[in-house]
């Protein structure tokens, strides 16, 4: 597992403690990231919602410098499957 993937999963924690649903995050180059009622975790399951983004995208989304929502419209953020979910996803991250 790569070094962002593993801080990924310990700043997504503290963000976002439960989720009602599954989402998956593809950093590209790196791996995925599961979020469910369970928590986060590293893994490659079935989602919901599966997002993809560079590693890059990725960072800002976490660190609040780049808003989910505008990386989506400017086709920097892929969804694939449930927009509600990534929407409430969004909100939470946000």
């Amino acid at each position: 597992m790569s070094d962002i993937i593993t801080k990924a999963v310990e700043a997504l924690n503290e963000k976002i403690p439960s989720f009602d649903g599954s989402a998956k995050f593809i950093v590209e180059d790196e791996g995925s990231i599961m979020i469910d009622g369970g928590g986060v975790r590293a893994g490659d399951e079935d989602a919901d919602v599966t997002l993809s983004a560079s590693a890059e995208v990725f960072k800002g989304i976490l660190d609040g410098s780049q808003n989910p929502t505008t990386a989506f419209m400017m086709g920097k953020l892929k969804v694939d499957g449930d927009m509600g979910q990534a929407i409430k996803l969004g909100a939470a991250l946000g």
